[in-house]
């Protein structure tokens, strides 16, 4: 499973040019689900992503969680970050879940967000969404557990 977290001081997401989901300071994570990925790895990627230390203490480190903060967590399901992109000039989507696993495994992460974490927002499986950030820093990473098998 894969989490391509953001931290933002505001970001959204809209769907014909409604807002479904919106935060103000914290992380965007756009999440890829694999192909041998389960709710133990939805687990660990929600773990990480809660206890990611990516703001800064009073000394300027990133010695912060978004649960440090109490910043805001938007999720937003992204197939696309499965792709492989190896070889060609077009990507293949043969790595990422099938999109019932898919949506299946990103509204259990969800579920798990809303109730370990106050200030949860997401977007819509697979929806035709716009999203908007201010990424802060910029600072991204990439945080993946990989699948089984």
């Amino acid at each position: 499973m894969i989490g391509l977290l953001q931290r933002v001081s505001q970001a959204a997401v809209s769907i014909d040019g409604k807002t479904v989901g919106a935060i103000g300071r914290g992380l965007l994570v756009l999440v890829g689900v694999e192909c041998g990925d389960d709710e133990s790895r939805a687990d660990r990627l929600l773990e990480r992503l809660l206890g990611y230390r990516v703001f800064p203490d009073a000394d300027g480190k990133m010695n912060l969680s978004v649960q440090d903060i109490g910043g805001g967590l938007l999720l937003v399901p992204q197939f696309t970050l499965a792709a492989d992109t190896n070889k060609g000039m077009r990507a293949s989507f043969t790595p990422a879940a099938p999109p019932a696993e898919g949506q299946r495994l990103f509204e259990y992460l969800l579920t798990q967000a809303r109730r370990q974490h106050a200030n949860v927002a997401s977007g819509v499986f697979g929806a035709d969404m716009q999203v908007m950030l201010t990424n802060d820093g910029p600072v991204t990473f990439w945080l993946q557990v990989p699948p089984s098998g």
